[in-house]
């Protein structure tokens, strides 16, 4: 018995399905629209947030009272967009954002000091490309003197290190220690 050898062939409707169907979105189409990781931490005047996108091109930080709006372009050309509703109201208007060339920074203004943010976003609904920044996340409440007394040692230090003393004595050394 001789192996069957015919080949596959499509169907007559093939060049035609082909025709109707619909082209593929731009890459440039809101289709193809990525988050940015996003990570933030709360201070007592401040929430931090940094989008990290490396190489960012065509970035606009919207701030308004109740939310960002945050776009660029990446390395790639990819578009990122995140649009957040605070969990609170903030002050838009002594909030800013810094751009380097691996993220972009925005210190947002809280509207009410002093109160701590459990969550960045107004739903109790963490989405996947957001996260807490533990290397700077620090539980503030009740913890003034604390902050005083590193400022204070911070300063003692700085103190000390300003202070021009003479330099070391080096009368101790041989001359013949080159032999």
């Amino acid at each position: 018995m001789a192996p069957h050898t015919t080949l596959w062939s499509p169907p007559s409707t093939f060049p035609y399905c082909l025709q109707s169907c619909p082209p593929l979105p731009s890459p440039t189409s809101n289709l193809f629209r990525q988050h940015a990781r996003t990570l933030w931490y709360d201070r007592p005047k401040y929430v931090f947030m940094e989008f990290c996108v490396e190489d960012s091109t065509d970035v606009s930080v919207l701030i308004e009272d109740h939310r960002i709006v945050f776009s660029c372009r990446n390395g790639d050309g990819v578009e990122l967009y995140n649009e957040i509703e605070f969990y609170a109201k903030v002050n838009s208007k002594d909030s800013q954002d810094k751009r380097s060339g691996r993220s972009i920074t925005c210190f947002v203004r809280k509207w009410k000091e002093k109160v701590p943010w459990p969550r960045l976003t107004k739903k109790d609904i963490k989405p996947v490309w957001l996260s807490v920044d533990f290397d700077n996340w620090r539980d503030w409440e009740g913890d003034d003197e604390m902050e005083l007394a590193q400022v204070e040692h911070y300063a003692e230090l700085l103190n000390k290190v300003s202070t021009k003393r003479p330099p070391p004595a080096m009368d101790d050394l041989d001359d013949d220690s080159d032999n």
